[in-house]
């Protein structure tokens, strides 16, 4: 699309030229079609490397898969090709691959947000920010689950181009999103761990009320620093942080599904006031009260 409209519209840009690559002759996708590649030994060093996904979504069937002989023979070639120069790109369970090469290593990266968890005890070196859909770091750049893989390819086209990437998302009909805060299923996250589930749980019935780390560890039978330490080996964050994410889970949900005015809504959530809501998702979410509640 990005060649098409530079050509169509005069934009100038010198173009991409694409080639499928694999470390065998013949890929095999999960649906079972077969998808002919160049061979890595006759491809040309590329500037760019693109990691597909892998069609694994549930932890107990992507960690084996990242055993497999074809990604292990992948994971050499990705590094000799960092060590070339090339810079490295991949979304949702792509970034496993990534990481899984170790040129993530000290490097800013996000991945497929219910992953987070896995991802998180198996490469500890990695920062990952799970909150963004598209984060660049150096020579490489990650994106998130499924769908960012659109969000990839518009940030590589951006890069290029700016003006290029914003008549491909003109055309494509597709809306910038920044952060994959609104699609996270926190509950979802929170069962990687019994004292993490414990604390989703015991946070959820409360969340109206004034919240202290010294009443919440109390109440669950651990210590703040047990807490504070387990939050963090889980989820990245700090018990603040995520209840202030369950707050404003609860919030959207309530702007999306009732009537109720937002300084209401905001004292549901457990916040002073409808304007400290606001603040919060748009920062956060980056979106207004008017793209969450169309109609109001």
């Amino acid at each position: 699309m990005a060649n098409t409209l530079a050509q169509w519209e005069g934009v100038p840009t010198p173009g991409f030229e694409v080639t499928v690559v694999g470390v065998w002759p013949e890929v095999h996708t999960a649906l079972g079609l077969r998808v002919p590649v160049c061979e890595i030994a006759d491809a040309p060093t590329p500037d760019w490397v693109i990691v597909p996904a892998l069609a694994s979504i549930v932890p107990e069937k992507l960690l084996p898969a990242l055993r497999h002989d074809d990604v292990i023979d992948a994971l050499g070639v990705l590094r000799s090709w960092r060590s070339a120069g090339a810079r490295l790109a991949a979304a949702c369970t792509g970034t496993f691959v990534l990481a899984e090469s170790g040129v993530l290593d000290g490097c800013d990266a996000t991945t497929t947000w219910w992953l987070t968890p896995v991802f998180r005890q198996r490469y500890p070196d990695v920062r990952l920010d799970a909150h963004r859909i598209v984060v660049p770091s150096g020579a490489m750049v990650t994106a998130g689950a499924a769908l960012s893989h659109l969000d990839l390819a518009l940030w590589l086209i951006r890069s290029n181009s700016p003006e290029l990437a914003a008549l491909v998302a003109k055309y494509l009909v597709f809306d910038t999103r920044l952060s994959q805060s609104a699609y996270m299923i926190s509950d979802h996250l929170a069962h990687s761990d019994p004292l993490v589930e414990r604390f989703d749980r015991w946070v959820r019935e409360r969340l109206g009320s004034i919240l202290t780390l010294d009443s919440i560890a109390e109440a669950l039978g651990t210590s703040k620093r047990t807490l504070s330490r387990r939050l963090d080996a889980v989820l990245g964050k700090t018990p603040v942080e995520y209840i202030q994410d369950l707050r404003i889970e609860r919030a959207v949900h309530l702007l999306k599904t009732s009537n109720t005015s937002v300084d209401r809504i905001a004292e549901k959530v457990g916040y002073a006031d409808g304007a400290t809501l606001r603040t919060l998702l748009r920062r956060r979410l980056g979106k207004g009260i008017r793209e969450l509640r169309p109609r109001e």
